[in-house]
């Protein structure tokens, strides 16, 4: 069973070293990535008038081999090289003297009367913006030609996804033995097309000495932790959710994460707000409980039955003070607490006081507004990975960053990177949903970063497939579809391993 870890590019020329360290020649690496790409492109296409562009490193020794063994399965190829043959060096230029077909200078003009290109150029290393001449030459490629990526479209950062000055929009990308977070992260996630993740013959055993802190966000990420049921267990072995609603207008939102705590496998789970809002509550649930409190300190006392061991707060609460309070007690209660919504909007200019508090498990579970509310020095990094990872490490809790590449943060560095999240969850009460998702696991014993992130999996997963229309109510009743789906997978995986 291949785990889905994400290299960063030093981690990848890392592992690239460690195999040649081991007694694997670089050219033989460079002959099966090119390998790679030339067979996904011939399971993919027909031979066709082709261009392959070369950059001077090893990413264009990589097009050099594509070239040669496309040309052996029929296809009209040229090379556009960036630069003459006699400035490559090492395998590059092993594999370019290799090549005895036609070979031009990289520029638009390269792209006239070929319908596939195969870019070779940076690859995931580029670290600055590309230059006026790549620049044509990926304005040249669209519309009109199919574009395959040699391991990142050229003009994509490997690590953040971000597009320097320009990117190529491939059809399909190959990488190489693990993807990188540029692959997941947008923009560059939009770039990529299609993802084939090759093996050339780097082991898997690498990854113990690198230890990869990214991944892609799969069940094999929280198998181990996810909850299973038992044929002699009983709703109070699943731990008792608490959800606080705002004002008596307002409910909706603290309704949909309290459904889906309980849809999520939380044994009980309470609705808690002022009488007024207690009495609407009671109209509106059945299997949720409800309760009324006089406040914060209504709340505390409520927290001091340590069976109610999860708690949400945020979810149309209100922003104020009596919000930042009801966080407090929470916290302060040692129940694992779900802070989203206005819950972060009201803790602007005072987290701090909140990071303190804690005494449980912890979950931020912010859109990017109220990240840059709470986190305002952190909102201008490069990617939501980077930002969750560095908002994890001042918080001392596990971030969840949404977002279509939702990211999801612990303090000691781990990065989980969501693919599986339709656009169809960009709806109103969506993200109520997803906070109760996290509270039902956590009621259940699930440690945060996975109760995070295989909360943010089970919301797309319930997501996937509706298609237009979805609305948040729908997401609840679909969680019993994700949660099989969850349970399929983690039967594979026990049975593959």
């Amino acid at each position: 069973m291949r785990d889905h870890s994400l290299l960063t590019v030093a981690e990848m020329g890392r592992a690239d070293r460690l195999t040649i360290e081991g007694g694997t020649p670089g050219l033989e690496l460079m002959e099966n990535a090119g390998r790679a790409v030339a067979q996904a492109i011939v399971a993919r296409w027909h031979a066709q008038p082709t261009v392959v562009l070369c950059g001077p490193g090893n990413n264009g020794g990589d097009g050099w081999v594509v070239a040669r063994l496309l040309a052996a399965y029929g296809f009209q190829v040229t090379v556009a090289s960036m630069v003459g043959r006699e400035a490559l060096k090492g395998d590059a230029a092993a594999m370019a003297a290799k090549w005895t077909g036609p070979v031009v200078p990289l520029g638009p003009e390269a792209l006239v009367g070929k319908s596939l290109v195969v870019d070779g150029i940076f690859g995931a290393g580029l670290a600055r913006p590309v230059d006026d001449r790549v620049a044509a030459v990926i304005a040249t490629a669209k519309p009109g030609r199919a574009v395959v990526a040699i391991d990142l479209p050229s003009g994509v950062n490997g690590d953040t996804g971000a597009v320097l000055g320009a990117a190529f929009e491939a059809d399909l990308t190959v990488t190489f033995f693990r993807a990188k977070p540029g692959h997941f992260l947008f923009p560059g996630r939009a770039k990529a097309g299609r993802l084939v993740v090759a093996d050339i013959g780097i082991s898997p055993e690498c990854l113990a000495e690198i230890g990869p802190l990214h991944a892609e966000n799969t069940p094999a990420l929280w198998a181990a932790h996810f909850p299973l049921l038992r044929q002699d267990g009983h709703k109070y072995d699943r731990g008792h959710a608490v959800v606080l609603a705002g004002g008596p207008l307002n409910t909706g939102a603290a309704r949909l994460a309290a459904r889906a705590a309980l849809r999520t496998g939380a044994g009980l789970v309470t609705a808690v707000g002022h009488p007024a809002t207690a009495a609407v509550l009671a109209g509106h649930l059945t299997a949720v409980m409800v309760a009324a409190i006089d406040g914060p300190a209504g709340l505390a006392r409520l927290l001091e039955d340590r069976r109610k061991n999860a708690v949400v707060i945020g979810p149309a609460a209100g922003v104020g003070d009596e919000t930042f309070e009801a966080s407090l007690a929470a916290l302060k209660s040692g129940a694992a607490v779900v802070l989203d919504a206005d819950a972060l909007t009201s803790a602007k200019g005072r987290a701090g006081a909140l990071w303190a508090a804690r005494k449980g498990e912890l979950v931020l579970t912010p859109h990017d507004g109220e990240f840059a509310r709470v986190f305002p020095e952190l909102a201008d990094l490069p990617s939501r990975a980077a930002r969750a990872r560095a908002a994890a490490q001042v918080c001392g809790a596990v971030v969840l960053l949404k977002g279509a590449d939702s990211c999801v943060a612990a303090p000691d560095g781990r990065v989980a990177i969501n693919a599986n999240a339709p656009p169809t969850l960009a709806t109103a009460g969506s993200g109520d949903v997803l906070a109760g998702i996290v509270a039902g696991l956590l009621a259940q014993g699930v440690p945060a970063f996975e109760a995070a992130a295989a909360a943010c999996w089970l919301h797309g997963a319930a997501a996937e497939g509706f298609g237009r229309g979805l609305i948040a109510e729908d997401l609840v009743e679909r969680l019993p579809i994700a949660l099989g789906h969850a349970e399929n997978h983690l039967q594979a995986m026990g049975q593959a391993s």
